[in-house]
């Protein structure tokens, strides 16, 4: 290419025809040579369609070799593996940051990725931030998500536009609960991934046990890629299974990385994890498994490469190891993921087609396709509505034109920038597989961007219910602007985040994922927008359902002089059978016009309005089939107001005699505590009505899995913490709604009744 581009007047001539060349390819048996015309020291150069075809090539190369120079990575675990660390260590070495600040250190300042004054108080991740670093000329775009369940969507989204993940795992803890949510969500989203054993340095460390656990508990096909030198206090580096080497981490940061052979009393160990190593991957590559069966020596090429198809087909987790803490172990884990995920054009993306009824088509993801980009993530910041877009397809330049197809709003880019945590960088255009924060963008999470040529929509992420609600006001009436101003922020921000209005008593509610979720918000509420908020009791969303069939035949019938109301449906009731992906079903089953048909959609808006508010204790009732199978009108009384109040009064009429009950939102609690303090710890389970599902030793404590029903959890860590001297510990994510014991059942409506009498 450079050898046509060399005066500026070559370089005009050469844009030009380089951007026709993207608009009209010319196909190299063209039987009209092109001539182009460029001239060099006097001389005029000739173009033929080979020759084109030649520089067009060449520019997709270009493209090519950008793109798998890229690394679109996520950085998940459960709480307190060390993802923040992680992240932290990852920017100093690539050069991002030129000191290291811990979680909870000393100095106060933190760790850069968390950049709320809520995340370096409490030492926890709040928000996922994105940011981007270049590792051996490959640019690597990370995001570094929450470990608590309570922040469960961070993750969701996070793993929703990232090409690969990196599963970091405490070498003490090994797979807890919420490394296997998050092992889980990578599953949906078809995420390739590698793991990281991390805080070899602790006491209790044990790598081999928790790579038997990711076996088991997570059926993981894995196997390490690393031996660790020594461990606990005697962690000194780690030998390369694929190179066969030894690495040692030196300098005061573990910057300076030395490479030497292999000590003498590791080498068995090392050949015998080696063997097992081609084993598990030469399982699920056929090509290894033809040399490995031929008894040929793998090179450690060869080796790499299967790993890496391996690791992208997703058959197969390659194990690393190390201390993020201690500095060590961080860089061949960089190596490892240049060597081991996907680029953006490795990995299927799929969009769907809306003016072809949302058929599915596959996305090449190179910038030279029509732009499509999804808006995973919104915040507000200091400048107005910063909007995080990956881009799957095509390029997006500042003040370019782009078109919401959710909305069909045609928006200009008046702003496009990279981030780095807090900090922004501006940049004037992004090119497929990339991943760009844009501003003064209206638009929800979840939409997706085009240039207008095609009408393209990705496919949505998968969002919780919330389980949990408090009733919340401010506390002094001029503050309420600010306050519904923070609520309709965060509710844009985090789909989990519900506000609702208490019909009976006007008071505001606010829903999420939990105790923490619900607390960080009221918090940022007061932090953020300067409003002292009044807290109510935490309240669970229960919900009603049927538990069998109900006939309802009602006449909704009323004169008061001209035009009267009147409308009569009949039909029946029923629960919708287990494991239904609707809550509410309506079928019409009519025969003929007893009721007309501009009718039936009011019947049905009667009867979801009805629901919406059960008898029991007035939550919403689930579960439910309603089939009208008969009615009567009236050629001048009837109306859709008419039949929409026959279908409200035709529920209320049969709710009762289909046997309601109530559901609760049941948890899935993973306890660990010392062994010495099982006894009272199952104990207290049982009297909050827990179910033991699990029971296992890990060491000299005990790890105990139970559903419990998250009305009996409140305090729940306050009362844990002082069974156990402080030594125990839970997590709890939300698993499903079941019935209440019918003595619950009866509690819970006679403080529904009074609640009601004292209004």
């Amino acid at each position: 290419m450079a050898r046509y581009a060399k005066s500026s007047s070559t370089c005009l001539l050469f844009k030009l025809f380089s951007e026709t060349l993207s608009s009209q390819p010319y196909s190299s048996s063209s039987s009209s040579p092109l001539a182009v015309l460029l001239f060099r020291g006097g001389q005029k150069r000739h173009f033929s369609a080979s020759n084109l075809a030649r520089v067009k090539e060449e520019k997709e190369a270009w493209w090519k070799e950008s793109m798998e120079k890229l690394r679109n990575i996520g950085i998940s675990a459960h709480i307190d593996s060390g993802k923040t660390t992680l992240t932290e260590r990852i920017l100093y070495y690539t050069g991002r940051i030129h000191e290291i600040h811990e979680v909870r250190g000393k100095d106060g300042v933190g760790a850069k990725m968390d950049s709320m004054d809520l995340e370096r108080e409490k030492g926890i991740t709040i928000q996922s931030a994105a940011t981007y670093c270049t590792w051996k000329d490959y640019q690597v775009n990370i995001i570094d998500t929450p470990g608590h369940v309570d922040f469960t969507i961070e993750v969701e989204r996070a793993l929703r536009v990232l090409d690969g993940a990196i599963l970091v795992l405490c070498s003490v803890g090994g797979v807890q609960s919420q490394s296997i949510t998050v092992d889980r969500q990578m599953r949906r989203y078809e995420v390739p991934r590698v793991a990281f054993i991390n805080k070899l340095d602790r006491m209790g460390a044990d790598p081999w046990k928790v790579l038997n656990q990711a076996r088991s508990k997570l059926r993981h096909h894995s196997a390490a890629v690393q031996v660790p030198i020594g461990l606990e206090d005697d962690f000194q580096g780690l030998i390369d299974l694929v190179q066969q080497k030894a690495y040692y981490f030196h300098g005061s940061s573990g910057e300076k990385v030395v490479t030497e052979d292999i000590p003498a009393e590791m080498e068995a160990v090392v050949a015998e994890k080696r063997r097992e190593l081609i084993e598990m991957v030469s399982e699920v590559d056929d090509k290894l498994a033809e040399s490995f069966l031929a008894d040929e020596p793998i090179s450690s090429t060869d080796l790499q490469e299967a790993i890496r198809r391996a690791t992208i087909a997703r058959k197969f987790v390659p194990v690393f190891m190390g201390s993020a803490f201690k500095n060590k172990g961080v860089q061949p884990l960089l190596d490892g993921v240049l060597n081991y995920l996907p680029c953006p054009i490795e990995v299927e993306n799929y969009a769907l087609d809306q003016t072809k009824s949302e058929e599915k088509v596959a996305l090449c993801g190179t910038p030279a396709g029509p732009l499509v980009a999804l808006a995973f993530k919104l915040e507000e910041g200091r400048f107005g509505q910063l909007t995080y877009l990956r881009i799957y397809e095509g390029v997006i330049k500042k003040g370019d034109f782009i078109i919401n197809v959710n909305t069909g709003k045609k928006i200009k880019v008046p702003r496009l920038v990279r981030m780095h945590a807090d900090e922004m960088e501006d940049i004037q255009q992004a090119h497929a597989g990339q991943i760009v924060a844009v501003f003064g963008v209206d638009c929800a999470s979840g939409d997706t961007f085009t240039d207008g040529s095609v009408r393209y929509t990705m496919t949505s992420m998968n969002v919780p219910e919330p389980v949990m609600s408090l009733a919340v006001h401010p506390v002094s009436k001029d503050s309420g602007g600010q306050f519904s101003k923070a609520l309709n922020r965060f509710q844009k921000e985090d789909p989990t985040f519900r506000v609702g209005l208490d019909a009976e008593s006007g008071q505001t509610i606010i829903s999420g994922m939990g105790e923490l979720h619900l607390d960080i918000y009221v918090e940022r509420i007061r932090r953020e927008y300067k409003v002292d908020a009044t807290v109510g009791k935490p309240r669970v969303n229960f919900r009603e359902t049927i538990t069998q069939r109900a006939e309802f035949d009602y006449l909704h019938k009323k004169q008061s002089g001209g035009q009267g109301q009147y409308g009569r449906v009949c039909g029946y009731i029923e629960p919708l059978p287990l494991g239904s992906p609707t809550k509410f079903e309506f079928e019409n089953m009519i025969i003929g016009q007893a009721i007309p048909s501009n009718f039936i959609p009011a019947i049905e808006k009667g009867f979801k309005e009805a629901a919406n508010s059960g008898s029991l204790i007035g939550h919403p009732v689930e579960n439910l089939r309603v089939v009208l199978t008969d009615g009567a009108s009236h050629a001048v009384d009837s109306s859709e107001l008419a039949f929409k109040l026959a279908a409200i009064y035709a529920f209320r009429q049969c709710y009762a005699a289909a046997k309601p009950v109530i559901l609760e939102p049941v948890m899935l609690v993973e306890l660990k505590a010392p062994t010495e303090f099982q006894g009272s710890v199952t104990g207290d389970i049982n009297k909050r009505k827990g179910v033991i599902v699990g029971n296992d030793q890990d060491g000299d404590d005990c790890i105990i899995t139970a559903r419990v029903p998250l009305n009996n959890m409140f305090g729940y860590s306050t009362t844990l913490r002082s069974m156990t001297q402080g030594k125990g510990e839970f997590t709890m994510e939300y698993k499903e709604h079941l019935p209440v014991s019918q003595d619950v059942q009866m509690q819970l409506i006679n403080t529904y009744k009074a609640a009601k009498g004292t209004e």
